[in-house]
């Protein structure tokens, strides 16, 4: 598919961006090496002036984009009337340009991979959703509960810059364990290499020469059968909590890739059929200075199954 001469005009939400970023964004189906080729030849121009691939846009430029062969763009998927109601009513948080919604389990955060549709696809197809909508952060297509999504460029670039540093943004999670949490074993501090496994898919383990990792864990209850527990991932590495918990020797129930097959199993009677990691809770500063907490309720097939299990007593 071919194009005539475009021209974008940066909005106030789109300012502070890269040109190349920016461009990536609106031009869909081109690939980054002819992006990169028409800005060095001088074809870009922002303002009638040529421009450099990391000079950043300010409200009000205007950038001239030459005729660009495209690839045809993908044909969007529309969400079901059911996904649609679900995430209505999954919306926990909406103001100050920061949307935060309770995730379910089964949804991937966003499309690829084979996957049409994600969580955020669908919420740029919600009625009002027209705008900027961009994803702050991922969590695993089997967890659920708290995710941010941003409304606003400065918002997304404002809580990506907290999620780099520690305790900025406060995350807790609750999960099902394998077997008896050992009372004084309360932090998990053990470096996480990440790489591809074959198919590309990824995996994580524990490895000297990884990242710096640390997990804090309390125990909320103990069952015959597993313990439910408080994770509080401090860093924020890919399958952190169900890396370190397994690395103790406690996988995480429904874990496929990390768990115990016969155990998770097992589990599967008491009506555990995915993953036990649920994103429960946020605690967020905003660029205003306000500071809020928003919590997503345990969800129903969770909690059904964890009152199958034994309890047992506290001491």
């Amino acid at each position: 598919m071919s194009g005539g001469v475009q021209f974008f005009e940066v909005s106030e939400d789109q300012a502070g961006q890269r040109l190349d970023n920016f461009l990536m964004a609106r031009l869909k189906g081109a690939p980054k090496t002819l992006i990169y080729r028409v800005i060095r030849k001088g074809e870009v121009r922002v303002n009638k002036g040529r421009a450099k691939a990391d000079r950043r846009v300010v409200a009000g430029d205007v950038i001239r984009v030459p005729p660009m062969r495209l690839s045809e763009p993908k044909v969007l998927h529309a969400p079901s009337a059911q996904l649609v109601a679900t995430l209505e009513n999954a919306i926990l948080y909406d103001q100050d340009g920061l949307l935060i919604v309770n995730k379910p389990s089964g949804l991937a955060v966003h499309g690829g991979s084979g996957i049409n549709l994600g969580l955020i696809e669908s919420l740029r197809q919600l009625p009002g959703n027209h705008g900027f909508l961009e994803l702050v952060h991922r969590l695993d297509r089997e967890t659920s509960g708290c995710v941010m999504v941003a409304r606003k460029r400065s918002v997304l670039k404002f809580l990506q810059d907290g999620l780099r540093q520690r305790g900025v943004i406060q995350k807790s999670y609750c999960a099902l364990v394998r077997g008896a949490w050992p009372k004084h074993l309360r932090s998990v501090d053990v470096p996480l290499l990440r790489n591809e496994a074959v198919g590309g898919e990824r995996y994580v383990r524990p490895h000297s020469e990884g990242k710096p990792s640390l997990t804090e864990f309390t125990v909320l209850e103990r069952y015959a059968e597993g313990t439910l527990m408080e994770a509080k991932p401090v860093t924020g590495r890919t399958h952190q909590i169900r890396v370190h918990a397994k690395h103790v020797g406690h996988a995480l129930v429904g874990d496929e890739k990390y768990g115990d097959d016969s155990f998770n199993q097992s589990m599967r009677a008491f009506g555990f059929k995915r993953l036990f990691l649920h994103a429960r809770s946020l605690e967020v500063p905003l660029p205003s200075g306000e500071v809020i907490r928003v919590e997503a309720p345990l969800p129903a097939d969770l909690t059904k199954a964890l009152q199958q299990l034994a309890p047992l007593a506290r001491g």
